[in-house]
């Protein structure tokens, strides 16, 4: 029997962060290097809201970047992380992250909701047994699980209004959105494979188990 992934962070849920996206143009497509402030710091609003993507874009000599945030999370802790990316430091005007993942973007520019994107991260999310999730379900039946919310596109969201955020979303045809309590531990593992995720228009992010 394989031993069950350790946890090394735990109590993150609700925990704040941030992400710059940096994009660069290659002859499959565009994909993007994530830099994060996971684990680091809490990424403060006063640092944050100083960021310009235009002028990161530039300094980093990236076709566009983008400010991927603020979130919280709604994973409960995380296991090991395999590097899948050297995991170079970068001051971001005084705000410090790490870079954490690549995500392949495909060939266009506008990242529309409710499409399937692929992201190398090498992490292990864990949600706890007798906590709620929030899942959107597609039309096949196929569940994705949010793994953090955003308030960079709505600052007023809140951790309690996501119960009835199904009310608010433009969910595509056949799609439905739904929370529900864990009777299980339920453990993300994608350090050996790519993740698959996708966002709602409010930039909130679900993962498949």
């Amino acid at each position: 029997m394989t031993d069950p992934t350790p946890r090394l962070f735990t109590g993150l849920r609700g925990v704040r962060y941030g992400e710059v996206l940096a994009v660069y143009l290659r002859d499959d497509g565009l994909h993007a290097e994530v830099y994060g402030t996971q684990m680091l710091n809490d990424c403060p609003q006063e640092l944050w809201q100083t960021l310009d993507a235009a002028t990161i874009a530039q300094e980093m000599g990236a076709t566009f970047v983008k400010l991927n945030g603020p979130r919280h999370w709604m994973i409960d802790g995380a296991g090991p992380k395999v590097a899948v990316v050297e995991p170079v430091l970068r001051d971001f005007n005084g705000l410090t992250m790490r870079r954490i993942a690549t995500l392949e973007l495909g060939p266009s520019l506008q990242a529309q909701p409710y499409t399937i994107r692929h992201v190398n991260r090498g992490a292990v999310f864990f949600f706890d047994a007798g906590r709620p999730v929030h899942e959107l379900v597609d039309p096949d039946g196929t569940a994705y699980v949010m793994q953090a919310y955003c308030i960079g596109v709505d600052p007023s969201l809140t951790q309690d209004a996501l119960a009835s955020l199904g009310d608010r979303l433009a969910l595509p045809e056949g799609w439905t959105y739904r929370t529900r309590v864990l009777d299980a531990e339920l453990v993300v593992d994608t350090s050996n494979a790519l993740a698959t995720v996708i966002q709602d228009e409010l930039e909130n992010t679900y993962t498949l188990p």
